[in-house]
């Protein structure tokens, strides 16, 4: 992938190809996240920019292409993630989830994740019983 940062809309498209795999310039106008009602010309020139940045490629399907992303999520997001975190956070994890938290209306189901994120992590930096025995 080049250096380029996705904007806002490619961020979106990515994240509809990441989610529902290769799609058609149709299924992603109509995935969108953001809501907005775009022409299928402006969806089509975004995945047209996006492929010559290197971020997805096409294949024929017919008389469509159906587009597929050539980056995975973590080799978009963790930089951008990691840059926004030192930058507005002073590199502070713990205050970029509080801020993400104080915004956000969460169910059972989320905060459970967020706990098996915060687990997962404990376990790769605390030692193992092993470890503490020797």
């Amino acid at each position: 992938m080049k250096s380029t940062r996705p904007s806002e809309l490619e961020l979106q498209v990515l994240a509809v190809l990441w989610d529902r795999g290769p799609s058609s310039v149709r299924g992603v106008q109509e995935a969108l996240p953001d809501g907005k009602d775009r022409a299928y010309t402006t969806v089509l020139s975004v995945l047209q920019v996006m492929e010559k940045k290197g971020l997805i490629g096409h294949s024929p399907q017919g008389q469509a292409h159906v587009y597929h992303t050539l980056v995975k999520r973590g080799q978009v997001l963790r930089p951008m993630m990691r840059e926004l975190v030192r930058n507005v956070f002073g590199g502070s994890p713990a205050r970029a989830l509080q801020s993400l938290l104080d915004g956000s209306k969460l169910d059972a189901d989320e905060l459970a994740q967020i706990r098996q994120v915060i687990q997962d992590a404990e376990r790769k930096v605390a030692p193992g019983p092993e470890e503490e025995a020797s």
